[in-house]
């Protein structure tokens, strides 16, 4: 057993200084070119190193680059953008709808976040078979053991891939979870907001998925009160955080 470990220690850490070895982390935004919204739920790919993330409900990332590496912000319903890291303190993708954009009156049969996440599962199936890390020791004949087949989905390039792409089917659920609790309908109905105020207020008090999830009807208009009533002081007021204190998580 030490034998293994002492082969796997060395060989992680010179894999972990290879990739951060020259790389800076750049912040940036996601904005909609025609109505200057942020937009969420964006997949940002550096073509040259490989890393991916994607950025948070307020449109915002941080990503490890290099001078010269390319940029590429993508989101279904939206053409990509792409960008080239030459010292920018902060990276504005603006990205460019594929259609024009009609405003909804009505959803019909929308599926809820539930149903959507175990379709994900049965399509990508085999993604999350191999993400699962599953038992590093087996038991054989011979006795207990380390598991090849959980090292080999650990450290192979189909295995990392597969943990990222359930990792953001994951992402994806909790960001659904909030749009169908803190929906449009229920904050014009409260608030009586419509068009640019609307989504203003959407964007400033988008709440997390961990209050939804244990929120109720009556808790969740309670906060939308609360929080409209703060929203009226300067409706009109759309902060930009400091966006090198952003924090996310690349593993």
């Amino acid at each position: 057993m030490k034998t293994i470990v002492g082969f796997f220690c060395p060989f992680f850490l010179f894999l972990f200084y290879t990739l951060g070895y020259g790389q800076q982390k750049v912040a940036g935004i996601v904005l909609d070119r025609n109505t200057k919204q942020r937009v969420a739920r964006v997949l940002l790919i550096n073509t040259t190193s490989g890393a991916n993330v994607f950025n948070n409900a307020r449109g915002e990332f941080s990503l490890g680059v290099q001078q010269g590496d390319t940029l590429i912000a993508q989101r279904e319903e939206y053409k990509s953008d792409t960008l080239v890291y030459v010292g920018q303190e902060v990276m504005v993708f603006n990205l460019q709808k594929t259609s024009i954009y009609i405003e909804p009156v009505t959803v019909v049969a929308k599926k809820n976040p539930d149903e959507i996440l175990a379709q994900r599962r049965i399509d990508y199936a085999k993604a999350y078979r191999m993400a699962d890390a599953g038992d590093y020791f087996s038991v054989g004949p011979n006795g207990a053991g380390l598991s090849i087949n959980t090292i080999f989905n650990f450290l192979s390039k189909e295995g990392k891939n597969a943990r990222k792409l359930t990792a953001y089917f994951q992402q994806e659920y909790e960001e659904n979870v909030v749009d169908w609790k803190f929906s449009r309908n229920l904050v014009k109905s409260v608030t009586g907001l419509e068009g640019e105020l609307l989504d203003n207020f959407m964007i400033r008090y988008r709440p997390s998925y961990y209050f939804v999830q244990e929120a109720n009807t009556y808790v969740l208009t309670a906060y939308i009160r609360s929080k409209y009533e703060q929203f009226k002081i300067n409706p009109y007021f759309k902060p930009l955080p400091d966006l090198t204190k952003i924090k996310i998580d690349e593993k």
